[in-house]
């Protein structure tokens, strides 16, 4: 069993920077493949970025392409999410989920493990 604890969100305003952290414990940390998904008030979940267990491989979604870098510390049990040129439609709460898979999964179905999130809003 998994447990996942995400920090660092806050306030920031639009153009700024936010570094988001995902500390996992309870498990095999480099077995899993770790990805952030976000929900607004009244919007579906959206699939942010996932990063595969050895770190080789990232994907992301195309609304934060080129702003989020998403990147793992296996000896520290912990993934970021440093997000950039931020906007106010980043506004959400930012979720961290774990998986094992030899696939790269965008689909939150597939996620076995989740933490209980963590706010970002976007404001001016």
């Amino acid at each position: 069993q998994v447990q996942l604890v995400e920090s660092g969100g806050g306030l920031v305003q639009p153009g700024g920077s936010l570094k988001l952290s995902c500390a996992a414990s309870g498990g095999t940390f480099e077995h899993y493949d770790l990805a952030w998904f976000r929900q607004a008030p009244g919007k579906d979940r959206e699939f942010v970025a996932v990063i595969k267990r050895r770190g080789d491989t990232t994907y992301n979604g195309d609304s934060v392409k080129g702003r989020f870098t998403l990147s793992r510390d296996n000896a520290k049990n912990t993934v970021y999410l440093q997000m950039t040129s931020l906007k106010p439609d980043d506004t959400a709460n930012y979720v961290c989920a774990a998986r094992r898979g030899s696939d790269v999964a965008l689909t939150a179905s597939l996620y076995s493990f989740w933490g209980q999130g963590t706010q970002v809003t976007v404001s001016s």
